[in-house]
C-alpha cells in the first residue's frame, strides 16, 4: 500500500520532536552541535567462522590521526553473522589499524518467545541480541545505521565502547527511510554493549523490545593472563540475555500487537514493576538448546562473551569453572581464574574462556535459578569426546543396593 507523503511528514515531524523534547529531559541539556561537524538435545551440525591465531609484528597505534590518515588506512567490511556466532576475525590483529565498516539495519518484527508469548521486536540486523561486532584496539568503526521507510519509529546507536558524549547516541538518530553514518575509535580493549537510546522512556523500550548487542575489542597482540601468557580460542560464542515484559489481558493471556510502539503504554507499566516475564538468551525461549545448542569437542577453547543491556546477571557454566574471566568486560584487567559464577553489571558484557575436558551436555545459565528454569535463561553446550574417569565416574546407580 502506498504511503501518504503528507501523513508521512506529520509522523516524521511528530517523532523528531518527540525524541528531543525526551532526550532534553532524561539527561539534561546536552548540546547536539556535534551533529554537524530446553527441548531435546538433538544438534543441527552449523558452519562457523575460523580464528587466526597466528602471531604477528607488534604494530605501534597512532593516538591520534588526521582525516587525510584516516582516508588512506584499509578498509574493512565485516560481515555481520547471526549470534550465537561471531563474525570472522583475526585474534592477533596484522598490520596497522583499519576502518572496520558496519552496517546495523533497524528490523521491527513480530517475534515469538514461546509457546504462548509474542512481541513486536526492535532490532538490529534482525536478530536479539543485535550482531557481535569484533576489532582491534586502535582500528576505527564506521557504522551505517539505517532505518527502513516501512519502521514505525525512530532509532539510534549508543556504543559503550566509544568515547565521546552519548555514545554516538546523539549523532545517529534516523527516522524511517533515513541513514546515518558514525566513525569511532576503538580505544578501550574490552566487551561492551551496544544500545538504541531514542531518548526518554523510549531508551527502555527499545532495549527491553531487543534493541541491544555487543562489540568486542580485541587488545592488537591477542588475549593474555596478564602476565605475559597469551590466550587463545577455538570458537567465540555471543549469549545476549534479554528480559522482556510481556502485558497480560484481564483474562491473563499475553496480549498481541500488530505494530511496535502500539504497545509502549502496556509494556512499560509490566517494566516498571521490574519483574521480567522472560528471561532469556538470544531471545527467545530455549534458542540455544536443541537444534540450536552450542558445539564443542574435548580440549577445545572456547571464548563466551555474555552481554546484558539493562539488569543485572549471573553466567555459570554447570559442570565447569572458567579458567579465565573477565566479567567487568576490560582486557585491561588481569583475568579472573577459576571462577564458578560471574556477575554481568546490567548495562554491560563480560568475556569468560573455558577448556572443555570432559564431554556430555553441559547447561550455561544465569544462576538466579528462578530466572534459569522458570523465565527461561538456559542454554545448552554439546561436547564431544572421550570420558575421563578420573575427572568423574558413577561408582554406584541410585537403583543398586549396596
Amino acid at each position: 500500500m502506498e504511503k501518504n507523503n503528507d501523513k508521512t511528514m506529520d509522523r516524521r515531524s511528530f517523532l523528531r520532536g518527540t525524541t528531543l523534547a525526551s532526550t532534553g529531559a532524561a539527561l539534561g541539556a546536552i548540546t547536539l552541535a556535534g551533529q554537524a561537524s530446553a527441548s531435546g538435545l538433538t544438534v543441527k551440525p552449523q558452519t562457523e567462522p575460523e580464528y587466526d591465531q597466528v602471531a604477528s609484528a607488534e604494530v605501534k597505534v597512532s593516538a591520534s590521526l588526521s582525516e587525510a590518515e584516516i582516508a588512506k588506512l584499509p578498509r574493512v567490511k565485516q560481515k555481520m553473522v547471526a549470534p550465537p556466532f561471531a563474525p570472522k576475525h583475526d585474534q592477533v590483529a596484522k598490520g596497522g589499524p583499519k576502518v572496520v565498516e558496519v552496517t546495523l539495519t533497524v528490523k521491527e518484527m513480530p517475534w515469538k518467545l514461546d509457546d504462548e508469548a509474542e512481541t513486536i521486536a526492535l532490532t538490529f540486523n534482525g536478530s536479539v541480541p543485535g550482531p557481535l561486532i569484533v576489532v582491534h584496539e586502535g582500528d576505527y568503526v564506521e557504522v551505517t545505521m539505517e532505518n527502513p521507510e516501512t519502521s514505525a519509529m525512530e532509532h539510534n546507536v549508543d556504543f559503550h565502547a566509544a568515547t565521546g558524549a552519548l555514545g554516538g547516541g546523539g549523532l545517529t538518530h534516523v527516522l524511517p527511510g533515513e541513514t546515518a553514518i558514525l566513525r569511532w575509535k576503538a580505544t578501550k580493549p574490552g566487551a561492551f554493549v551496544y544500545h538504541c537510546a531514542p531518548g526518554g522512556s523510549m531508551i527502555p523500550y527499545h532495549v527491553i523490545k531487543g534493541m541491544n548487542g555487543a562489540v568486542v575489542v580485541l587488545p592488537r597482540d591477542g588475549l593474555t593472563d596478564g602476565r605475559g601468557n597469551p590466550i587463545t580460542y577455538d570458537k567465540m560464542y555471543y549469549i545476549g540475555e534479554q528480559d522482556f515484559y510481556v502485558p497480560k489481558d484481564e483474562n491473563g493471556n499475553y496480549m498481541k500487537f500488530s505494530e511496535a510502539g502500539e504497545d509502549f503504554s502496556e509494556v512499560m507499566e509490566v517494566a516498571r514493576g521490574l519483574i521480567p516475564t522472560h528471561e532469556v538468551f538470544n531471545g527467545k525461549v530455549g534458542a540455544l538448546t536443541g537444534e540450536g545448542a552450542m558445539t564443542a569437542k574435548v580440549g577445545e577453547k572456547v571464548l563466551f562473551i555474555h552481554s546484558q543491556a539493562n539488569r543485572d546477571c549471573r553466567p555459570h557454566l554447570i559442570g565447569g569453572h572458567w579458567n579465565f574471566s573477565w566479567e567487568a568486560g576490560s582486557f585491561s584487567d588481569v583475568p579472573g581464574r577459576g571462577h564458578e559464577t560471574a556477575i554481568i553489571r546490567g548495562g554491560s558484557a563480560g568475556a569468560f574462556h573455558y577448556e572443555f575436558e570432559q564431554p556430555g551436555v553441559y547447561a550455561y545459565v544465569n544462576h538466579n535459578l528462578i530466572e534459569a528454569t522458570e523465565l527461561g535463561a538456559v542454554a545448552h553446550m554439546v561436547v564431544e569426546g572421550e570420558w575421563n574417569d578420573d575427572l568423574m565416574k558413577q561408582i554406584k546407580k541410585g537403583d543398586e543396593t549396596a
